[in-house]
């Protein structure tokens, strides 16, 4: 374990589970994840490996026993009846049989339904009646000459999760993480590897936690297909359930009048409904659906028949987009795969945050958690109390929003703002830096969702998302990361003509000559000029060719100072430097690169072999490559500088990217710098 997971331990026994065990357990079994993390919580919450070891086995074994494959549900209930009864785990719900005036339980992998539930369980458990639970049962099997007699008795009934939990221990312990160690234990309880996420990314993945914890929240995601967008939505809580977008109905969603009473459907028993593969251009979709969830997205409630209910489920609509990010701004908008009776300006304007799905990666081996994280149910149950609490308001102590944002932008910001607050920050001790930073985070969400509008809609007119700090009386503008990145598409209305940036800026803080035009491979004609550059996180399109090639242009001496070219991944950014000399330099011509680092303390051997394999193999090519170690351990400014008189500073020096795939050969990351999101960094070109 690392100190992190030794902390997580000690803060939180037995409330936290080693999350590479879920895989290990599940095998073949369609089970949610939080389903067996209960189980993983009763008999592996612990750092001893030879009790996570036995607990193991114990979980396997009450899979094996219990857990109903629906291949073998007919041996399963030729075993029930050979031995009289038998616990198992399965999805029960219930239905209401009218006629007979009883409930009726269906085991989903068990195949068998009619089975008699007494009211005193429905009562208790009133999510049986809407979509079904997780359980663990006694089921009994009992011969009878009656005709039309179920044979099945359900003795006991427990569904699978969490039945105490201490809210103020939980506040209490928080004090003792910092905040970076707390987003981690997070990042971990989700399942991902932190160290493989940018500060950024792991913000990303919060926002999806927040329908979980706040009420009658409005979330959506589009992206590229394998990003996990519904995973968390049906593996996560017990308290959320994830539907298909397109076999939704009315009476499912909301309330059903059949029969002799209204029967309150998704939004009455669940605290997240998410529409999973929620895009889809030809999707047919009921205009009735689209104007009442209009409404409850608007107003919290929902009118059928007579009566005007209300409900405090969330909402969350993921789906896939066809095209990338800048074929999207350019020829259209972000919600163009959604149904065109979706993408109705009033429902949109009803979503408190976007998350931009292009940015987050595709699942892979290398981005899961082998550490410590909470107990998934136990964070659930977390989450599900903060429902009771506001934060919205937190931000005022330092900050006003721009009197120019509406009513539904301030609400959709603050909103966010209260959900990341109680995640990040519940027990309140966020720092004024601290608090700027989610504020904005929450401002960019809600501005993804107002700029595409205008994009739809002509009557939306540009907003200016600001806000004073009150200390200093500065006002301080929020952009989105692909408004900073591509705004010759950005600024666009609904009648699909480009806006200049130089007409945006009467409306808008002007966009500085910053990512855009150096996301460019092509070498500018023009004679480079000394300029700064800031580069935002999770950013792509930014390659060595585009940041270098104008000032190494011509060079024939390159002295590279640079502590931190010690690792593989190091040495390999390294080389890519190289490659971009090569690139530009004249085949008739030699250049000298010169490299000033630090030697591995404990890998300089192969430190200093991977130097020589690229002295030898740029050798051929006209590249004399030397190498040289300061012992001082002095080095801390990271630069480069030519002999035509440029330093190019680098507060990264080379390391600007965020982890990617390099063992796989055929992904674009690893082929083509331009397809890497970037770490944020800043750059200066001097002349010397």
């Amino acid at each position: 374990m690392n100190e992190l997971d030794r902390k997580i331990n000690e803060i939180f026994p037995g409330l936290v589970v080693r999350k590479d065990l879920v895989k290990t357990v599940k095998g073949n079994a369609i089970v949610p994840s939080y389903v067996l993390e209960y189980l993983l919580g009763q008999y592996c919450a612990t750092s001893e490996e030879a009790s996570i070891q036995s607990g193991i086995e114990t979980v396997k074994e009450i899979l094996r026993k219990h857990y109903v494959h629906r291949n073998e549900a007919n041996l399963i209930r030729s075993e029930i009846a050979r031995l009289g009864h038998l616990k198992v785990i399965d999805k029960i719900s219930v239905d209401f049989n009218s006629e007979k005036d009883v409930h009726e339980a269906t085991f989903s992998n068990l195949g068998i339904s009619k089975v008699l539930v007494d009211s005193d369980t429905v009562k208790k458990h009133k999510k049986l009646l809407v979509g079904g639970v997780w359980c663990i049962s006694d089921i009994e099997y009992t011969q009878s000459e009656e005709k039309g007699v179920c044979p099945w008795t359900m003795n006991s009934l427990k569904p699978i999760q969490l039945s105490t939990f201490d809210f103020d221990q939980f506040i209490k312990a928080r004090s003792l993480f910092t905040t970076d160690e707390w987003i981690d234990l997070l990042i971990q309880s989700i399942g991902f590897n932190p160290e493989m996420l940018s500060k950024r990314a792991k913000l990303l993945q919060l926002i999806r936690l927040i329908p979980f914890c706040e009420r009658n929240y409005n979330l959506i995601e589009l992206g590229p297909k394998g990003t996990g967008k519904s995973h968390i939505y049906s593996e996560f809580s017990p308290h959320g359930i994830l539907i298909s977008g397109g076999e939704v109905t009315v009476p499912k969603l909301f309330v059903s009048n059949a029969g002799k009473f209204p029967k309150i459907g998704l939004v009455g028993y669940w605290d997240v409904v998410s529409f999973d593969e929620f895009a889809g251009q030809e999707k047919k979709v009921d205009k009735a659906l689209v104007d009442i969830l209009k409404n409850y997205l608007a107003n919290k409630s929902f009118s059928r028949g007579i009566d005007t209910q209300s409900a405090e489920a969330s909402m969350s609509f993921v789906g896939n987009t066809k095209h990338n990010l800048p074929y999207m701004l350019k020829h259209s908008d972000l919600f163009e795969e959604l149904p065109s009776k979706y993408k109705d300006s009033a429902f949109l304007d009803r979503l408190h945050f976007y998350i931009p799905g292009w940015e987050i990666d595709i699942l892979r081996g290398e981005l899961f958690s082998d550490g410590y994280g909470f107990v998934i149910d136990y964070l659930a149950e977390i989450l599900k109390t903060f429902r009771n609490y506001d934060f919205s308001n937190r931000y005022q102590k330092y900050f006003e929003l721009s009197s120019d944002i509406s009513t539904r932008d301030r609400d959709g910001i603050q909103k966010t703002f209260s959900g990341l607050m109680k995640i990040i920050f519940p027990h309140e001790n966020a720092s004024k830096d601290e608090v700027e930073a989610i504020l904005r985070f929450s401002m960019e969400g809600r501005k993804r969702v107002k700029d595409q509008l205008m994009r739809i809609d002509s009557t939306y007119m540009r907003v200016r998302f600001s806000y004073k700090d009150l200390e200093s009386s500065s006002e301080k503008f929020v952009k989105t990361l692909e408004e900073e990145q591509y705004p010759r598409y950005y600024y666009k209305d609904s009648s699909g003509e480009e806006s200049s940036e130089e007409e945006a800026q009467s409306i808008i803080e002007p966009v500085p000559a910053s990512s855009d035009n150096v996301s460019q491979t092509e070498a500018s004609p023009q004679e480079p000029m000394p300029k700064h550059l800031e580069f935002k996180e999770n950013q792509r399109g930014i390659t060595f060719e585009a940041l270098f090639s104008d000032y190494l242009r011509g060079a024939r001496r390159i002295m590279v100072t640079d502590p931190y070219i010690r690792l593989f991944f190091q040495i390999r950014n390294f080389m890519e430097f190289v490659e971009t000399v090569l690139r530009i330099k004249p085949e008739d011509e030699e250049v000298h690169i010169h490299l000033v680092t630090v030697k591995d303390e404990f890998k300089g051997d192969l430190q200093e072999e991977s130097f020589q394999q690229i002295k030898d193999n740029c050798a051929v090519a006209g590249i004399q490559f030397t190498w040289g170690f300061d012992d001082s351990n002095s080095i801390h400014a990271r630069h480069i500088i030519t002999d035509t008189g440029w330093k190019i500073s680098l507060d990264r020096g080379l390391d600007i990217y965020q982890p990617y795939e390099m063992n796989n050969a055929f992904a674009l990351a690893n082929r083509n710098q331009k397809y890497r999101s970037i770490k944020g960094f800043e750059v200066t070109y001097l002349r010397v």
